[in-house]
C-alpha cells in the first residue's frame, strides 16, 4: 500500500551537513506521521525524528535536537532530514517509516507498517 524510498545518504566529515529525503507512493501520505529511525553495527534501531500528519508537530531524539530538522512537504509525497553538525556517532543506516495508523509520530519501531530500503549515512573524522 505505501512504499518508502529514501535518498540523501553519503560521506561526510563532521561538522558537516546532508540532507535526506523519503518519498512515498501512498495517496494519503498527509494523513499520517513518518519518521526517521537509524540503526548502527551492533545497536538497536533508533528513534531519531518524527513529524506528524500536518507538519504542526516534531519530535527529536536528545542527541540530535538542535542539529537535525525534519520536514515535509505533503504535495511532494516526501519527508526530509536535515542534518547538521554531523558527528561521528551519527553514523549509521537512516530509515525512514510510517504507519497508516498513526497520525502524531511513537517512537518504538514495533509500530510501524512500513520502512525504506535505508540509506547509509557515514561521518568521519
Amino acid at each position: 500500500q505505501v512504499q518508502l524510498v529514501e535518498s540523501g545518504g553519503g560521506l561526510v566529515h563532521a561538522g558537516g551537513s546532508l540532507r535526506l529525503s523519503c518519498a512515498s507512493s501512498g495517496r494519503t501520505f498527509g494523513n499520517y506521521a513518518m519518521v526517521w529511525f537509524r540503526q548502527a553495527p551492533g545497536k538497536e534501531r533508533e528513534f531519531v525524528a518524527g513529524i506528524n500528519w500536518s507538519g504542526g508537530s516534531t519530535y527529536y531524539v536528545d542527541s540530535v535536537k538542535g542539529r537535525f530538522t525534519i520536514s515535509r512537504d505533503n504535495a511532494k509525497n516526501t519527508v526530509y532530514l536535515q542534518m547538521s553538525r554531523l558527528k561521528q556517532e551519527d553514523t549509521a543506516v537512516y530509515y525512514c517509516a510510517a504507519s497508516l495508523a498513526l497520525g502524531h509520530a511513537v517512537f518504538s519501531p514495533l509500530s510501524y507498517d512500513y520502512w525504506g530500503q535505508g540509506t547509509q549515512v557515514t561521518v568521519s573524522s
